[in-house]
């Protein structure tokens, strides 16, 4: 039995317990306390900028039809990786959109440009 009450700890004595200040009623809530001055300095705001609207290449060429064949326009609308890059960041219509994934998994089927690179 005193092995027992020997291995218990006192907690009031430990120095953890003496660290750790008591709550009093002097200490105010967050709500009561009073907000920072205004004076603080604000960060300059960044002026939007204007982005310039992509065209879209086949309509300012005037290509009507996106043709499989013609590998080295096709290689400009896919990334290093061989994915189809998407509408945003080439800036082609939804209409040439279409015709360019269409033209590049042809070509890709008859082997002019490769599934995946390496």
């Amino acid at each position: 039995m005193e092995n027992t009450e020997s291995a218990i700890v006192n907690t009031e004595n430990t120095p953890a317990a003496q660290q750790q200040p008591a709550a009093t009623s002097a200490q105010t809530p967050a709500a009561q306390q009073q907000p920072a001055p205004a004076q603080t300095q604000q960060r300059p705001t960044r002026q939007p900028t204007k982005r310039r609207r992509k065209i879209c290449v086949f309509c300012a060429d005037k290509i009507s039809y996106v043709d499989y064949k013609d590998i080295a326009r096709l290689r400009r609308f896919v990334s290093e990786r061989s994915k189809i890059l998407p509408r945003r960041i080439t800036g082609t219509c939804a209409k040439h959109q279409r015709q360019l994934t269409v033209a590049i998994k042809r070509a890709r089927h008859m082997a002019l440009i490769p599934y995946i690179s390496d």
